[in-house]
């Protein structure tokens, strides 16, 4: 963590109006599988020092999900080592979600929450999305050198066409998780995708708070922001565990994977609530949420 569009998710005006009452819930079954945990906890145990490796273990962690050839490709990033890390799994539509998160980290410390906890998410995101053909198409973007001003996120978006910047319906961005519960950066994230997070929070009775980290610094979400895409960030920061991120105290030992794991969950039905929200709701039917077998 750094110290539209005619096409639209007819969700969205669901949501609201069920707050309203018009709307029952959501006209929609969403199936996923979920990574069995043994699997996220040795991805997140992957975690090294240099930024280099991180770069290349996290393409290792994308094949062996089954990110492979022309999904997963590498984009150098101009006047710096690294480079931002993309696997694409392409939907019947061209609409697109981002899902990111930077995989470099400062000197001190090793970085665990801030913030291999994240991105050692995206090949597992890949891995259960997958599982089931999808309308919209979701790149997951592993960003270089955050740290250094958001480098690789700005360098990402800067080089998007017009048509696709209108392309990306939602920029989701994960953040250091694993401290506590899972947290949404409100006052930065789009209403109606912060409305859908605790939508599916509540179905699956999982807890999600909202933490707003304004004073602490930026994120890659705040690239895309700038370029008027709906964005969220999702973390796990409190003021008690802030001075975790950046110190020698950030490694595997602080994190809590009773909550790391439920913040996997929840963000792997989020992205498929936001794939199935692509298609219009119905009035006075029961959104319900099916967990397919773990992928072994």
């Amino acid at each position: 963590m750094k110290h539209s569009s005619t096409y639209r998710w007819h969700v969205y005006a669901g949501v609201a109006l069920l707050l309203a009452g018009p709307y029952a819930a959501v006209a929609q079954k969403l199936e996923y599988q979920l990574v069995d945990p043994a699997i996220i906890e040795s991805r997140l145990r992957r975690a090294v020092d240099k930024n280099p490796e991180r770069e290349k273990i996290l393409e290792t962690l994308f094949e062996e999900a089954g990110c492979k050839g022309e999904q997963l490709v590498e984009q150098p990033v101009k006047g710096w080592h690294t480079a931002n890390v993309i696997c694409t799994l392409k939907g019947t539509d061209e609409a697109t979600i981002v899902v990111g998160a930077h995989y470099d980290k400062v000197g001190i410390g090793h970085g665990v929450v801030d913030n291999w906890s994240g991105v050692s998410l995206l090949p597992s995101f890949f891995q259960g999305l997958q599982a089931k053909p999808r309308r919209l198409t979701f790149v997951f973007i592993g960003f270089a050198s955050e740290e250094d001003g958001l480098v690789g996120s700005k360098f990402y978006v800067d080089r998007l066409s017009k048509e696709q910047r209108q392309a990306i319906r939602a920029m989701v961005n994960l953040d250091s998780l694993g401290l506590s519960d899972t947290k949404v950066w409100l006052s930065r994230a789009d209403k109606n995708l912060a409305a859908a997070a605790f939508k599916v929070a509540r179905f699956l009775n999982l807890r999600l708070g909202a933490v707003n980290v304004d004073q602490v610094g930026l994120s890659d979400a705040g690239s895309f922001r700038e370029r008027k895409i709906p964005s969220i960030d999702f973390h796990s920061v409190t003021q008690e565990t802030l001075p975790i991120l950046h110190s020698m105290r950030d490694t595997f030992s602080v994190i809590r994977l009773p909550e790391y794991q439920n913040s996997y969950t929840l963000l792997a039905a989020y992205l498929t609530f936001l794939d199935a929200s692509a298609e219009p709701v119905a009035p006075q039917q029961q959104l319900r949420i099916m967990h397919r077998p773990p992928n072994l």
